[in-house]
């Protein structure tokens, strides 16, 4: 498959389930007061639960990886709990149409009119750190991503943001260290379980939240998965508040593998919440699986 389709498929998925990354305003211009870290937790839960039962907006994607620059337009009709539609047009021509459900991916290639049905290990496939259908509503909505209630988290202090992350300050400085280190699996130090003596793979994925000075939205998160040499930068630039539900506006991702640096700017536009849309999705008789070369 051609290399310009191939980015065009991957963005299907995360980039539009969703950098400059590091210069546009992380911290606050002023410090934030001191709150407890149960506050702040509390506070994401809170944001957690703030789901529409649909959700329908259209985004403008500037995209870079090292290789290539793209701009294109994505619509999205999200049905709470069930089902994402992606539609990707490219000079105002469909180009991609995508089906994720909380079990599998279709897309529908109209480009190279083929088709790629596949369970959502695919995601993980294409860039290295797992993404469940939630997560994926999560990052369309700007939802605290993968927030679990059942676990334990940490208040990294700063006088200028409120950080929440799932290590603490001290392990996450001593993954880095080790991060640097030859055979680094080797090297590292097991991180168990009170009930199970083996490692588990969440406890290989480092998140950190960064919560706006109102704690009402989060503003950043930042995702590093140690074991893929993967991380995730996700920055909420600015939000609209659409019928009290504070939705992104301007969102910038940056996802940084072993063998890429994906940039990907999203400015939303037209977005409605909890009014029902038709999704349409044909896949045409003549279509058949797509080439992964």
């Amino acid at each position: 498959m051609l290399r310009f389709t191939k980015s065009f498929i991957l963005l299907a998925f995360l980039a539009l389930a969703a950098s400059c990354s590091h210069k546009l305003a992380i911290v606050n211009p002023d410090k934030v007061e001191r709150r407890k870290t149960a506050e702040l937790v509390s506070a994401m839960d809170s944001m957690s639960q703030l789901r529409p039962g649909f959700f329908y907006t259209k985004i403008k994607c500037q995209f870079s990886d090292t290789n290539q620059n793209l701009n294109f337009k994505t619509s999205i009709r999200m049905v709470k709990d069930s089902v994402v539609n992606a539609l990707i047009t490219y000079a105002s021509l469909p180009i991609l149409n995508s089906l994720i459900r909380p079990d599998s991916v279709i897309i529908s290639n109209k480009k190279d009119k083929c088709l790629i049905r596949r369970d959502l290990s695919y995601i993980k496939e294409q860039f290295g750190v797992s993404f469940d259908y939630k997560n994926i509503e999560e990052l369309f909505l700007g939802l605290p991503i993968a927030f679990d209630t059942t676990q334990k988290y940490f208040q990294i202090h700063d006088p200028f943001n409120y950080i929440i992350s799932s290590h603490k300050k001290r392990e996450i400085r001593r993954e880095n260290r080790n991060n640097d280190r030859p055979n680094r699996n080797n090297d590292r130090p097991n991180r168990r379980d009170n009930n199970n003596e083996e490692e588990t793979e969440e406890e290989n994925v480092i998140l950190k939240y960064y919560l706006s000075a109102d704690i009402k939205t989060v503003k950043r998160i930042f995702i590093d998965s140690e074991d893929d040499s993967t991380t995730i930068d996700i920055q909420y630039i600015s939000r609209d508040s659409v019928d009290g539900f504070m939705i992104p506006n301007e969102v910038m991702v940056e996802i940084i593998t072993p063998r890429n640096r994906l940039v990907l700017n999203m400015d939303y536009d037209k977005t409605e919440v909890n009014m029902p849309q038709e999704i349409v999705f044909v896949i045409p008789e003549d279509y058949e699986e797509c080439s992964s070369k």
